[in-house]
């Protein structure tokens, strides 16, 4: 069988300096905006270029978005929204404990971490604590309704905030990292420590493990019909079918296979098309249909520090991607 034809995006890119390494990317509307390893936020749309200073005093360490704010975690303690107007606002201030992990909703509610504990934050501003079992090391709110999941050593909790209820427990021996809901809410997938990743059925909590990662996976993307989910931590994208009971007794599908890990995945929002991002500097278009293959950005030749692409993101439409590096570099495509 032969390879796919690679055409070229190259020339729909424009490129930027984001400066410092992007910890992660979003679109606030028509604006994208650039979360910076030096405490920055960089906001870009017809009008130009700003910065905003969300984190003058420390490194942002996490982020996430929920269409129209930028949520940051900091080193400094601090969850700040950023909107595209520039305009911020501190939602927290842990007095200088790190922000772990960060979630947040379309509708405005926000959770993080600080080592074991957990607080949810409401779109009416009220918060709710919870102390994990050990350190919560991701957290993912549910695509429908008001509960958040909990990754941490040895499974993953299911906490209502709004409720006084004691947290639903999915055990499995290990230390989860990032946690994922399927668009359906019918499973909870986390990455794990040892290279692999691990999901269970809600309906039965039937164990899902799915391994054989030659790297830690820290990158999820759900396909926008919830029948694929992708996945980085290899050379190639490995996606696993959810379109029945789970991807248990079923092989993935590798697509993008490159000489280079992939360490950022992201679905198009309307179509059957991913984005990848490896660690030389390189980003595809994949459609998943047929394997065929478009070259965004070319991989980085050489012994370069700061090649991995570390955030890719798509506005709501699906015409521009935005993406940027370990190393500060950073670009929009448009499609054409």
């Amino acid at each position: 069988m032969a390879a796919p034809t690679l055409t070229s995006l190259t020339d729909h890119v424009a490129p930027l300096a984001a400066g410092a390494h992007v910890t992660a990317a979003a679109w606030l509307g028509d604006t994208a905006a650039f979360a910076l390893g030096d405490g920055a936020v960089l906001l870009v749309n017809g009008g130009g270029e700003s910065r905003v200073a969300a984190h003058p005093d420390g490194a942002v360490l996490v982020a996430a978005s929920g269409g129209e704010r930028l949520l940051t975690g900091g080193d400094d303690g601090r969850v700040v929204a950023t909107r595209a107007d520039g305009t911020i606002q501190t939602l927290a201030d842990e007095k200088g404990r790190w922000i772990d992990a960060l979630t947040t909703t379309k509708t405005g509610a926000v959770a993080w971490s600080t080592g074991k504990r957990v607080t949810a934050r409401d779109e009416k501003g009220r918060t709710r604590g919870y102390e994990a079992p050990s350190t919560a090391q991701g957290l993912a709110f549910a695509p429908k309704g008001y509960r958040l999941a909990v990754a941490h050593y040895n499974g993953v909790s299911l906490w209502f905030p709004n409720t006084d209820a004691r947290p639903e427990d999915l055990a499995w021996k290990g230390s989860h990292l990032d946690v994922t809901w399927s668009p359906d809410g019918s499973f909870v997938v986390t990455s794990m420590q040892e290279n692999a990743l691990h999901g269970w059925r809600l309906a039965d909590k039937k164990d899902m493990r799915m391994s054989g990662y030659p790297a830690k996976t820290r990158s999820f993307a759900w396909s926008a019909d919830g029948v694929w989910l992708a996945t980085s931590g290899a050379d190639a994208v490995i996606v696993w079918p959810f379109d029945k009971e789970g991807p248990m007794g079923r092989a993935p599908r590798e697509c993008g296979v490159r000489h280079a890990k992939v360490s950022r995945v992201a679905f198009h929002p309307n179509a059957l098309v991913l984005a990848a991002g490896y660690e030389d500097g390189c980003i595809l278009l994949i459609r998943l249909t047929d394997a065929s293959e478009l070259l965004v950005r070319r991989a980085i030749e050489g012994g370069e520090k700061g090649r991995p692409i570390t955030a890719l993101a798509w506005d709501k439409p699906g015409r521009r991607l935005a993406f940027g590096s370990e190393g500060g570099a950073a670009g929009i495509l448009t499609l054409p």
